[in-house]
């Protein structure tokens, strides 16, 4: 007997009725051979017409994905015309779906893909986010879309972290008065730039529990106001400098910085538009 032929037909990629056939062809004896063939981005009924007289000669079934209003009917009729097994794989679970939220489906094709690249795009930017924290690889800083600047314990790191998962890859720099700033920090648009800066008094209580939390003296110089009062004079003149907008994260959380921070970034990126 002929090998049965799985005609897996999409108006996208074809992936999610491919896995289905799949998994339902596993369920049978190892020696019985399926054979899939995958017909993806179909978007007119010529294309359809083909592919069901293709299957008319063998022995098959067809699954298929399809939410182009007009192309479901017409593989349908086809099929049964043919009398080809075609079974629709997405169509029950939109049905039950709608009958829940009482809203009908976009039925646009490719809807899975696209919020499939807006993951690997998320993802993407996380990893950007570790590899360019903390001045580590200045390099980063030319395929940034936005560079936070900042003395230690600005929440740099934290914002960078909340704006990659909003997608934007974000690099940041610690600001030192004894350490050149990154020559490519001078090399990109500063309104690619933000300055975050905060009041002395509330950066030494952060900065004497942060010692504490480490296990070290809370007087060290880290933490003293002159020391502070100095870094935040030195990254005030460099913020200056680079003509970078500049936000102050005395008192805000994390979430509110980041708000800030794309709200300039979208302001930035419209007029550049």
């Amino acid at each position: 007997m002929e090998s049965p032929v799985i005609y897996v037909i999409s108006d996208s990629l074809g992936e999610t009725a491919e896995f289905v056939a799949r998994a339902a062809a596993s369920q049978f004896n190892a020696d019985r051979k399926f054979e899939i063939r995958r017909v993806p981005y179909v978007n007119d009924k010529e294309t359809l017409r083909e592919v069901v007289e293709e299957a008319s000669g063998t022995v098959s079934v067809i699954a298929y994905t399809l939410v182009i209003p007009g192309l479901k009917e017409e593989l349908e009729k086809l099929a049964q015309s043919h009398k080809i097994p075609a079974v629709d794989i997405m169509g029950p679970m939109l049905e039950a779906l709608t009958k829940v939220i009482a809203e009908p489906p976009k039925m646009e094709a490719g809807l899975l893909h696209r919020l499939d690249d807006q993951y690997f795009r998320r993802v993407e930017a996380i990893e950007f986010a570790v590899k360019y924290d903390d001045g580590k690889d200045p390099r980063g800083l030319l395929y940034a879309d936005v560079v936070l600047i900042g003395v230690s314990r600005t929440s740099k790191t934290p914002v960078c972290m909340y704006l990659a998962h909003k997608k934007i890859k974000a690099a940041n720099v610690p600001l030192v008065p004894e350490v050149e700033p990154p020559a490519e920090l001078f090399k990109i648009p500063s309104r690619k730039i933000i300055g975050l800066t905060i009041e002395p008094q509330p950066l030494n209580e952060i900065r004497r529990e942060r010692l504490k939390a480490l296990g070290l003296a809370a007087d060290a110089e880290y933490a003293s106001m002159e020391r502070i009062r100095k870094e935040i004079a030195y990254a005030d003149r460099l913020m200056a400098q680079l003509g970078c907008p500049v936000i102050d994260v005395t008192n805000k959380a994390v979430e509110e910085t980041a708000s800030k921070v794309l709200e300039i970034y979208y302001k930035g990126e419209r007029e550049v538009g």
